[in-house]
């Protein structure tokens, strides 16, 4: 779900001030092998027993002439038919943009509510409480346009994620945002955090237990 894109860099700071790498690039860049350089010495050839030594006097062995090579044809372009999508793939497109135009933070907020709910059975009562002030937080911010579309979706994708049992998934995600997004993020994303890791502790059980669907669970809060 991380992105892979560079954002300019900060010029309040400086006007040489680094370009920001997103967390995808940073990820993606840990796994590339490192190049190698091409500007260590070699050492010379009378060095590595490459070259013969000559008696003195002796004229050095002409060069043998290479033969002439034929020049290449000019590079041929191939342009491929574009791809038609089959009806499969059609449908899943058109669904994938259905889900993400009609993300809501009604939704959203059931996931997070069946998961807070799901630890308030085990976990201490001043813990799910400050989670609790982190997502209203959320919600706030979400309602007053303070966050970005990329954190909506991104936010939207660690709800599921948390829903499926995708624990590793899901904390992948909360990093993504913790990096590319921090002044969006920072002041409730410490109660996300918090609400993964208590879920992944939770037995099977209360996890598969069922719970109210997002829209009951939304008017009971509002009741």
């Amino acid at each position: 779900m991380a992105e892979s894109y560079v954002k300019p860099g900060n010029q309040e700071k400086g006007w040489n001030d680094p370009p920001q790498f997103s967390y995808g690039l940073q990820t993606q860049a840990q796994g590339v092998q490192k190049r190698n350089f091409l500007n260590k010495r070699v050492p010379p050839p009378q060095l590595d027993g490459s070259q013969v030594s000559l008696p003195s006097g002796a004229p050095l062995p002409a060069k043998p002439l290479s033969p002439t090579l034929p020049l290449a044809p000019p590079p041929c372009t191939v342009v491929l038919p574009a791809r038609r999508l089959s009806a499969v793939d059609s449908t899943a497109l058109s669904a994938s943009t259905h889900t993400e135009c009609e993300a809501s933070i009604e939704d959203l907020m059931g996931l997070l509510d069946w998961a807070l709910t799901a630890c308030r059975t085990t976990v201490k009562r001043q813990v799910c409480d400050e989670v609790s002030k982190r997502l209203t937080l959320f919600q706030e911010m979400w309602i007053s346009g303070k966050l970005s579309s990329p954190v909506k979706k991104r936010m939207y994708y660690l709800a599921q994620e948390l829903k499926k049992q995708n624990w590793d998934s899901a904390d992948e995600t909360h990093r993504s945002l913790i990096v590319d997004y921090v002044n969006e993020v920072s002041q409730w994303m410490v109660g996300v955090k918090r609400l993964i890791a208590e879920t992944r502790n939770l037995p099977t059980e209360v996890l598969n237990a069922e719970g109210p669907s997002p829209k009951e669970d939304t008017t009971q809060n509002t009741q």
